[in-house]
Formats: structure tokens, C-alpha cells, sequence
């Protein structure tokens, strides 16, 4: 008999897992913080920076996303392929869990070995499913999320190449939470210049960053200009640069459009991402930037 040798299965980057909710705790005015975990949290692996995941929301009434997913059921982090997807697409549209998507401000590894996950949402005056879910959220209730199986996966898009000399950092508060994790991640020493747009006063936090950061925080309520003109009217480092910008999509549009066509970057070394569009649901949003231009 010819010998074999037993090959270890693939491991899907991205799969479902059910998280419960330990602990919220509030950040500020328009932030809430909360800190998931439990044993369905084994296995996650994010790689940090700008990580993003998807939530599965249940829908008012729900007291979880439901069909539950099974940990072997694989699902790519757009929502295509896998069991348990056709099971979630197979429900009535009024009963499927709504799905968002939201980046890990930080995960941790515990001294007992379990994991805990920060996802901080934040709170607006219209009130979509991730805020209403957000406020009710209490300890012991569940949360499935598609998340990473492994660190170095595709939904982690903030990669500076290796001759970056300074990184240009802008977000608003719905990216807020990545640009931080990313600022924690930059190198010692490293020039950055940063923007970050937030509600009012009280939404500004500490942030740690071995980088050598000169961060400008634009806090609306108090009026603060908070379009391109910012960066457009500021004297910015030589060298050679990386940008990430994040946030609402007319803006992150406009502000790579300054960079790219009136800076002068390299196209490649700008990173930009939509995260919400004024007066367009989550699903409209995604359609929209998957259609050709």
C-alpha cells in the first residue's frame, strides 16, 4: 500500500462567530463602546489597524441573528458563498439579521486565554439598526459577526510600503476607531499628520501612538472646517507619503481627489474608503461603490 500523508484542512480567513456582549461603556456624547467575548470568540484573529468585520443585527423582537451559524460554516467577508449565508439569504427579507459593517478598535488575549473585541458604534440622531442595537446591547446578549480567521487577511487595508517616509491620516468619527488602532500600530519616530472629525467637544480621546503625530482634532460644534480645505491649506511633509482617509464618501472622494490630482500622490499610496454616505443605507451604499464607473 502506497503510503499517504494527511494533508490539515484550509481554514476559511473569514467565518462566523457568536459573541456576547461583557460589558458597554461610553466614550462620549456619540460614542458607546462595547467589549465582546465569550467562548465563540475563540479563533479570532485580527490583524489590527483598520480590521474591519461585519455585524449581523438582529431586527426588533429578535434576541439574536438567527439562523445561529455553525463554526465550521465559512462566509467570505462580503457576504458571498457558504452554507451559512444561503441559509440567512433563504429567510423572509423582514427576518434576516441586518448586516454592518464596523472596524475593531482592539482585541485583546486575556490571561485565561479567552478574547475580548472592542467595537465602538456610534450614536446619530436618526438612529439606524447599529445605533438602536447599540444602546439596548446589555451583558449575556449575543452578537454574530463575520470575522477573521487569520491577522493578515483582506479587510485590513492600512499598508504603508515599506519606503513610506510619513503617513497622512483623516477619518471622521464612524472611522475613528480604525485610524486609532492604526496610529497605535505606526513605528516609533515615524511623521504622521492627522485629522480627525468628531461631533463635539467631548468625543475627542487620548490616544496612544509611538509615531511621531501631529494630530489635529475638528470637532463640528465648535465650528471647526472639516472639508478638503483643511488638509488643502496645510504645509504637509516631504518625502514620500501614504494616505489613509475614511469616513463619508463625498468627502473621502474629494480629499483623495486633492491629494491624487493637486498634491501630487501616487494613486497607489492612497487608501480610501466610504464608510457611510449621507441618506444612503449601508446596502445601497455597497451596491453603489460595486457598480462600474
Amino acid at each position: 500500500m502506497t503510503p499517504t500523508t494527511a494533508t490539515a484542512p484550509e481554514v476559511a480567513p473569514f467565518r462566523p462567530f457568536e459573541l456576547i456582549v461583557l460589558r458597554t461603556r461610553r466614550l462620549g456624547p456619540s460614542i458607546l463602546r462595547i467589549t465582546l467575548g465569550g467562548p465563540g470568540a475563540d479563533g479570532f484573529s485580527g490583524g489590527g489597524r483598520d480590521q474591519s468585520l461585519s455585524v449581523l443585527l438582529p431586527r426588533p423582537g429578535q434576541s439574536e441573528a438567527l439562523p445561529r451559524p455553525g463554526r465550521s460554516e465559512a462566509l467570505a467577508p462580503a457576504g458571498g458563498g457558504g452554507a451559512w449565508h444561503d441559509k440567512w439569504r433563504a429567510l423572509p427579507e423582514d427576518e434576516r439579521a441586518v448586516p454592518r459593517s464596523y472596524a475593531v478598535r482592539a482585541q485583546r488575549l486575556r490571561a485565561d486565554g479567552s478574547t475580548e473585541v472592542d467595537l465602538d458604534f456610534v450614536l446619530h440622531d436618526a438612529g439606524g439598526p447599529g445605533c438602536r442595537w447599540a444602546l439596548a446591547a446589555a451583558p449575556g446578549d449575543r452578537l454574530a459577526v463575520l470575522g477573521p480567521t487569520e491577522a493578515d487577511n483582506t479587510a485590513v487595508r492600512f499598508r504603508p510600503p515599506a519606503d513610506t517616509d510619513w503617513v497622512l491620516i483623516r477619518a471622521d468619527e464612524t472611522a475613528l476607531p480604525a485610524a486609532a488602532a492604526a496610529l497605535e500600530w505606526l513605528p516609533a519616530g515615524l511623521p504622521a499628520r492627522v485629522w480627525l472629525e468628531v461631533p463635539c467637544t467631548e468625543d475627542r480621546q487620548a490616544l496612544n501612538t509611538a509615531a511621531k503625530a501631529r494630530i489635529s482634532w475638528l470637532v463640528r460644534n465648535e465650528g471647526a472646517a472639516c472639508g478638503v480645505e483643511t488638509v488643502r491649506a496645510a504645509e504637509l511633509p516631504g518625502g514620500t507619503p501614504y494616505a489613509w482617509i475614511a469616513g463619508e464618501a463625498s468627502g473621502v472622494r474629494a480629499l483623495r481627489h486633492h491629494l491624487v490630482h493637486e498634491r501630487g500622490f501616487d494613486r497607489e499610496r492612497v487608501m480610501s474608503a466610504a464608510y457611510w454616505r449621507r441618506g444612503l443605507p449601508e446596502e445601497q451604499l455597497r451596491r453603489a461603490e460595486a457598480e462600474p464607473r
